[in-house]
């Protein structure tokens, strides 16, 4: 079984971050990575460019919400489908009945010619 990269660390952030923060923290990594930024780190340029790639792909993950969730339950160990079906509570509403005094009668509109035509 081949380990998952950690999105979050690539970007910085926390699991719990807002979507604004990892948009936040993926611009700034951005500005501070990009190989056409003067400035950037200094050193070998495959280390440079896989470290692009990783904020990248987390950004291209953590950015989708559903990717989002997918990945989160992946690392959590659940599996993909959902795990042990959750019970939700219903509120059961009965229709009112409708007494015939009631009713609305809706009849087809009779156009009639006025002082502007």
């Amino acid at each position: 079984m081949t380990s998952q990269p950690d999105y979050y660390a690539a970007l910085r952030v926390k699991p719990a971050a807002s979507q604004q923060e990892i948009s936040r923290a993926y611009r700034a990594l951005m500005r501070t990575h990009h190989p056409d930024v003067d400035g950037g780190p200094k050193g070998d340029r495959n280390v440079q460019d896989g470290e692009l790639l990783r904020i990248m792909q987390a950004f291209a993950v953590l950015r989708d919400p559903a990717r989002r969730a997918a990945y989160d339950r992946s690392r959590n160990g659940a599996s993909a489908a959902g795990g042990a079906p959750t019970v939700v509570p219903v509120r059961k509403v009965s229709s009112r009945s409708v007494s015939a005094g009631n009713t609305i009668r809706i009849t087809p509109v009779r156009w009639e010619s006025g002082p502007w035509t």
